[in-house]
């Protein structure tokens, strides 16, 4: 090779790698790409003090924990995050799965991006603030579990009889025995997706026990209703534990992977839930995604087949017939090991085959929606230089946020949050207890990246 040659590609290595530099402000990036990221201690308190007494298993009823199990963009910088059903990985009476009586809630965030310093790691900085704790209830009773067979007081929260109100809680023998497991007078509650109303003032949440889709009205949490589930994710035969639930039943959901996903269409019109693990009478690894007209409350069904992970943690509207899948497994921070499986696919659910009537994976394997890989998680954050073993096991809440402007260029923004399980501490695979906060990864793209992408437009209710 002549030296010539030679110089004019490290003159053109040196012109790319000065491009790279005036896009992206460092060396380029594949999009989607990580731009920010936050986190809440997970040793702090919510701001329902009233439920602040310990539970059942001595934690405190407000633990600010599992803020990821889902997230809901609400308009400016504000989020709604929702906990699952409570600190239950603490041992403590296993004819529970050691569920406690914590009360289902939703929290209010300002999760305010900026620019960062010069010379920081990454170009944004995410600060996140809570500004709000709201309860979820029923102006009509709920059935509880009176605990004697478990030598527990009534699964129903001592703040029942204070408010002289029913609240969801997440002790698993709050229900009803003679009625499907889809009852909406069960007091037991597992959220798991949660989506405002492009109005702000409802939120739609789904959940694993029924599973359920309720709307309740934002300021004040109560259910304004509870939608009709198909029969079919049902199960009919209910216990507190979910081991014997699962071998008790033939057909309908397996017990703690009901509906683990929850999307809003922009146009407000469709809800759009996702189980989390193929149905017992499917088996496979095929599960079902299940539309809601929020009109009618009319019902459809499509296949999706897991391929990387080991279920389905949340589904997003990119447009009304367009949606992003979080498919994970249960690996990395929090599970002791390092993570492996986090990915997000785009999915079409145009043209795709109802199979409401059909049963078996063999039979739901054709008629599966195609799909496309949108962004790996891991390999995104590793190549953003966040080791393996401190990725979150249970990244689970998905969500647009505020378009941002990187380098003069408009991005959206994609933000991914964990589900830290109550737990504030927690042994790396090395044996090394670490926090283990809730956090936040945000991640930038653009049109190109996901094209027909139409955000939804909510009307921004409270501070911004």
């Amino acid at each position: 090779m002549s030296t010539l040659t030679t110089r004019y590609r490290i003159a053109a290595a040196l012109i790319l790698s000065f491009v790279a530099i005036l896009l992206h402000g460092s060396v380029a990036h594949a999009e989607p790409f990580l731009i920010a990221t936050g986190s809440i201690s997970g040793t702090y308190e919510d701001l329902a003090l009233e439920t602040a007494a310990p539970l059942e298993n001595g934690v405190p009823g407000n633990r600010l924990g599992g803020l990821g199990s889902g997230l809901a963009y609400a308009g400016g910088n504000i989020f709604l995050a929702l906990p699952d059903r409570g600190p239950n990985a603490k041992a403590y009476n296993t004819g529970v799965d050691d569920t406690t009586s914590y009360i289902a809630r939703f929290h209010t965030l300002h999760l305010s991006l900026a620019p960062s310093d010069p010379g920081a790691p990454l170009p944004f900085t995410l600060t996140p603030m809570l500004l709000d704790t709201t309860l979820l209830s029923s102006e009509s009773p709920l059935v509880y579990g009176s605990g004697a067979a478990f030598g527990l007081p009534s699964g129903a929260p001592a703040l029942n009889a204070v408010d002289h109100t029913d609240y969801f809680t997440g002790r698993s023998d709050n229900f009803d025995p003679a009625e499907p497991s889809t009852n909406p007078a069960n007091a037991r509650f597992d959220p798991e997706g949660i989506r405002v109303s492009n109005d702000g003032r409802r939120v739609y949440v789904s959940d694993e026990y029924g599973p359920y889709v309720y709307e309740f009205q934002r300021q004040s949490g109560r259910r304004l209703r509870a939608f009709a589930i198909p029969d079919n994710l049902a199960v009919s035969v209910l216990s507190a534990s979910g081991n014997t639930e699962i071998s008790g039943n033939t057909s309908g959901r397996v017990a703690n992977k009901g509906m683990e996903g929850l999307a809003i269409t922009p146009d407000g019109r469709t809800l759009v839930g996702i189980m989390q693990a193929p149905l017992i009478q499917d088996g496979g690894k095929v599960i079902r995604i299940v539309t809601f007209d929020i009109a009618t409350g009319r019902t459809h069904q499509y296949a999706y087949t897991l391929t990387t992970g080991t279920g389905a943690s949340e589904i997003l509207a990119v447009n009304d017939h367009e949606f992003l899948v979080d498919e994970r497994d249960g690996k990395g921070l929090g599970d002791g090991s390092s993570a492996v499986v986090k990915q997000i696919f785009k999915i079409d659910l145009a043209g795709a085959a109802d199979v409401s009537a059909v049963t078996g994976a063999a039979n739901l394997a054709p008629l599966a929606v195609a799909k496309t890989l949108f962004l790996d998680v891991v390999k995104a954050l590793t190549d953003a230089g966040l080791g393996a073993v401190r990725i979150p096991a249970k990244l689970e809440g998905l969500t647009f946020g505020q378009d941002v402007t990187l380098n003069g260029a408009t991005k959206h923004t994609l933000y991914v949050a964990n589900d830290n399980d109550f737990i504030a501490a927690t042994p790396d695979k090395d044996g090394v207890v670490v926090d283990n906060p809730n956090q936040w990864f945000v991640f930038a793209f653009s049109d190109a990246d996901l094209p027909g992408f139409q955000p939804q437009r909510v009307t921004p209710i409270g501070v911004d």
